[in-house]
């Protein structure tokens, strides 16, 4: 008897748990628009190139059209639609919006979660291929122009609206460097 190809399914999505039978070979980005109706992810390329399908895997970010939903399971999966706190939007919701960092938008919303983990990658010290120090104990690396332009560097915009996101996530950034801070004694 041959081994089934399909399998029930309990993702955990913008902390809900959806339990749904799949085929082992769907890849999260197809669970999530035409199983789940969850279409703020895109549909770009669909072989990893565009980013526009860039959702939160356990606060990292993935290209889910490359991830098998199968191997999603157990972990937390935020998409676009569940990174605003209710009514209240992400503070790079508010970033993109304010500095118009999209045109058409279709590849926002996978900017958008892309933004989210470079400000915590930043913030947590990681080095991208444009930090010109990354000994271990060199001082983090200013999150400049370019260290944005290359940390967002798998997200492509048809529009072109790069001089304005770049700026959105620079504003994001900022933001959210002075909500950590200390408060002064």
């Amino acid at each position: 008897m041959a081994p089934s190809t399909s399998s029930a399914l309990t993702l955990r999505i913008n902390g809900e748990k959806y339990t749904l039978p799949v085929d082992h070979r769907t890849t999260l980005l197809d669970a999530l628009r035409e199983r789940l109706d969850l279409t703020g992810t895109k549909k770009g390329c669909d072989h990893g190139q565009c980013g526009a399908c860039t959702v939160l895997l356990d606060g990292r970010r993935t290209l889910a059209c490359l991830q098998l939903a199968v191997a999603a399971e157990g972990r937390e999966i935020t998409t676009i639609e569940g990174v605003a706190d209710g009514d209240r939007l992400h503070p790079v919701q508010e970033a993109f919006l304010d500095l118009d960092g999209f045109q058409c938008g279709y590849c926002t919303p996978g900017q958008i979660c892309s933004a989210i983990a470079v400000i915590e990658e930043h913030a947590a010290g990681w080095p991208s291929a444009a930090t010109e120090d990354v000994r271990p104990d060199a001082a983090p690396a200013a999150l400049t122009d370019d260290e944005i332009r290359e940390r967002m560097s798998g997200n492509l915009c048809r529009c072109g609206a790069y001089t304005q996101i770049v700026r959105a996530v620079a504003r994001a950034a900022g933001a959210a460097a002075d909500q950590n801070k200390e408060p002064a004694a």
